[in-house]
């Protein structure tokens, strides 16, 4: 692709500003490479034009609101090794389209768009991007909801949707259930009237988890929850874990299924889960999986369905959002440690 980066400003404004992102950004490493590049990028446009369109199903957006969360973390600090770098993070923003390639007949200029990817790249002015990875968002939602909680929204559907069918699942266990993707798993659970028990991990996100939705919820690993699970679940344990925390929650969850049940790990904010032999799970004959949005909105006509599940969902008020927090771009160092020390309160995002 000629145009990977569409420049807005000047070339000496650019220049001026990656200069200035190389001493401001206090990621890591990889950034420092990130911002080096970003130099070359501004050196360069000094020669070229460099708003271009150049493959007929591509479109060119002017990105309004950009989407945080812990998988840009997860790349930065190196958990996740699925960026090339030097490379540019970010994998969902909303936008308006300024340009449409000649075989892009499904969308106009003019239209908000939504968009969640694996390439990244996300965290810049603009994009130039396949149409087919883009959904066009309704009139009444507006830019940073959808940019805070779209691939969210995506995974809910994807673990209730898609993995399996619940329609037999009554007591779900789910861990983080006061985080991004669990209130809104325990609010998509609730309202199909299942029976919700969460695990938090401070004493003060108890109640905002009860707030979403769950019948109970506990602090990880408190050893009440076995206790509780065996008094709700007559003995049985749960039919169904989510389980997005990984290390620190893993065991528990396994011990907290039913014989028969199944474990979703969609997650690893506390690290990767260690090596397990498979004959553990012939113990409980437990069933585990652990899904990656990308492999399902990877395939357009299932990408357009659970595009429009979601969107339902947000006009008819299913879920209800926490307070969304913006940071310029240029501060995006301070907004990964907000994320990061748990404590924002806030849905994270990004203004160009």
């Amino acid at each position: 692709m000629v145009a990977t980066m569409i420049l807005d400003k000047s070339p000496q404004e650019l220049f001026d500003k990656a200069v200035s992102s190389r001493n401001d950004i206090r990621f890591a490493e990889t950034n420092v490479d990130i911002a080096e590049t970003n130099l070359k990028i501004a050196k360069a446009a000094y020669g070229i034009n460099p708003i271009v369109v150049d493959i007929d199903d591509e479109i060119l957006i002017k990105q309004t609101a950009i989407g945080i969360h812990f998988h840009d973390i997860y790349v930065r600090t190196g958990l996740y090794k699925t960026l090339n770098l030097p490379g540019i993070p970010g994998v969902e923003a909303s936008g308006i389209i300024e340009k449409l390639g000649k075989s892009v007949n499904n969308l106009k200029v003019g239209d908000r768009v939504v968009y969640i990817t694996g390439s990244y790249g996300a965290y810049s002015s603009h994009r130039v991007i396949n149409h087919k990875i883009v959904a066009k968002i309704p009139d009444e939602l507006d830019d940073a909801t959808m940019a805070t909680n779209f691939s969210r929204a995506l995974t809910v559907n994807m673990l209730t949707e898609q993995v399996f069918n619940l329609k037999d699942k009554k007591i779900i266990l789910v861990t983080a259930a006061a985080g991004g993707v669990g209130r809104l798993l325990c609010q998509y659970l609730n309202s199909i009237g299942k029976i919700v028990i969460g695990t938090v991990g401070s004493q003060e996100k108890i109640e905002l988890a009860k707030s979403y939705g769950c019948k109970n919820a506990f602090i990880y690993n408190d050893d009440n929850i076995i206790e509780y699970s065996k008094e709700i679940t007559k003995g049985n344990g749960f039919d169904l874990v989510y389980d997005s925390v990984g290390l620190d929650t893993f065991e528990q969850s396994y011990n907290l299924a039913s014989n028969c049940g199944y474990l979703i790990n969609f997650g690893q904010s506390s690290g990767p889960i260690p090596a397990m032999e498979m004959s553990k799970l012939a113990q409980k004959s437990l069933s585990i999986s652990r899904p990656i949005l990308f492999h399902y909105t990877n395939q357009r006509n299932l990408f357009e369905n659970m595009s429009k599940s979601v969107f339902n969902l947000f006009k008819n008020n299913v879920y209800s959002f926490e307070k969304k927090i913006c940071f310029d771009l240029k501060d995006v160092s301070q907004a990964h440690d907000l994320l990061e020390s748990r404590t924002g309160g806030g849905s994270l995002y990004l203004k160009p």
